[in-house]
């Protein structure tokens, strides 16, 4: 049961994140790397305004903010300054980690004898004793799905249907005489908002902020989104926010796993394994499906 909690927790907690890659990997086709740095961003503020007494809650939408923010920056880079956009990813990953080391003034920050989302005078005042147990799960799981609905309700608007189109044919955004490159330019900034927020949410839930929690965050929430999205693309009754929400369970489930039989050291060997399994299988898949037509 403890692993089981483990599994869900962590996977929803990815799922946030994997929900602003699926943004940038699945829409915009932006291979987008500052993930990596957005992430431990989320943390970083996160951690720092819980330290100095703001509202544990103030500080998930601080966190998102500073992920926009971010976000907004590689959209400039790779709009304005006409950068590649894997080169745009980099260069502001790149700049993020002193950033990220600026605000937090050092590599770690501990947080276990401060009010969390998850340990307050709030929440431990209206959860019932019996589900004590359950209420870290109970809490990501309000915050993920909160997250995934405004996400779900901001795509059927009609800059969510512009965000769409830039990724599946920019010529059409440009003759509907709308700028194709502030619509990427919001895309990436409402991506790496949901990436700080899931690491925002990770630092609550782990009890510490650390600089290097955001390596290989852009691997997993890739991994996340291809198991989503390919074993669940053809039930309907699933939107493909949902179907991300359970990829990033069902990946960790299997890092999980594999793990019971190797050394903890392996995680990142695992990871990477994954994902160059998924990515073979999904190639194969697409090829059969090209032959069959």
């Amino acid at each position: 049961m403890t692993v089981l909690l483990g599994v869900l927790e962590q996977g929803l907690i990815y799922g946030i994140m994997a929900l602003g890659v699926y943004i940038t990997y699945k829409i915009l086709d932006f291979p987008d790397l500052t993930v990596d740095g957005s992430f431990p961003l989320g943390a970083a503020v996160a951690a720092v305004l819980i330290k100095n007494g703001i509202n544990p809650y103030l500080s998930l939408l601080a966190a998102f903010a500073a992920g926009i923010l971010a976000g907004i920056c590689t959209g400039l880079i790779h709009v304005k300054l006409k950068v590649r956009d894997l080169l745009s990813g980099i260069i502001m990953m790149t700049a993020l980690y002193t950033i990220n080391l600026k605000i937090a003034g050092q590599a770690n920050i501990p947080l276990f004898t401060s009010q969390t989302i998850f340990n307050n005078d709030f929440i431990n005042g209206i959860i019932p004793n019996g589900l004590r147990p359950y209420m870290t799960l109970i809490i990501i799981l309000i915050i993920t799905l909160i997250a995934k609905y405004l996400l779900d309700l901001y795509m059927n608007t009609r800059s969510g249907y512009l965000l769409r189109a830039v990724g599946d044919n920019d010529t059409l955004v440009t003759c509907l005489a709308k700028d194709k490159g502030l619509v990427k330019i919001v895309g990436l900034a409402i991506s790496n908002g949901l990436v700080a927020l899931g690491g925002a949410v990770y630092a609550h839930e782990e009890g510490y902020f650390d600089i290097s929690s955001g390596t290989g965050t852009m691997v997993i929430g890739l991994a996340s989104v291809i198991i989503g999205t390919n074993l669940f693309k053809n039930v309907t009754i699933l939107r493909v926010t949902s179907s991300v929400l359970i990829g990033s369970i069902l990946y960790k489930a299997c890092v999980a796993i594999a793990l019971n039989f190797l050394e903890p050291d392996f995680v990142k060997l695992i990871t990477a394994a994954l994902l160059l399994i998924i990515l073979v299988i999904s190639h194969d898949r697409k090829k059969k499906v090209k032959i069959n037509a």
